[in-house]
């Protein structure tokens, strides 16, 4: 019953309905930590992807370039730079063509 504070209604109150609320929150919060970071990394290559484009390279260019080159920025990093320092993106971009 702990777990069902702050629910709605009998979610809250009625311990057979509380329990089954919080089993499927469970099962919720499990298969979405998995989710959260699929959806991270797709975010982090739309980012790249917008970035790479405005200085005439498309993503999967960039990252086989990356890896030839051996930079080791992760997608995370590249996203970052691309949104937040988009001068030191194009030292990236620069650096490998």
């Amino acid at each position: 019953m702990n777990l069902a504070k702050g629910y709605w209604g009998s979610r809250s109150k009625v311990y057979t309905v509380a329990k089954n609320t919080v089993e499927k929150g469970l099962q919720y919060a499990y298969r979405d930590r998995k989710t959260k970071k699929r959806e991270f990394r797709a975010l982090w290559i739309q980012r790249i992807n917008a970035g790479a484009r405005q200085h005439g390279i498309s993503y999967s260019q960039l990252i086989g370039k990356l890896a030839a080159k051996e930079i080791g920025l992760n997608r995370k990093v590249l996203a970052d730079l691309a949104m937040n320092h988009p001068d030191a993106f194009k030292a990236v971009i620069d650096a490998v063509k």
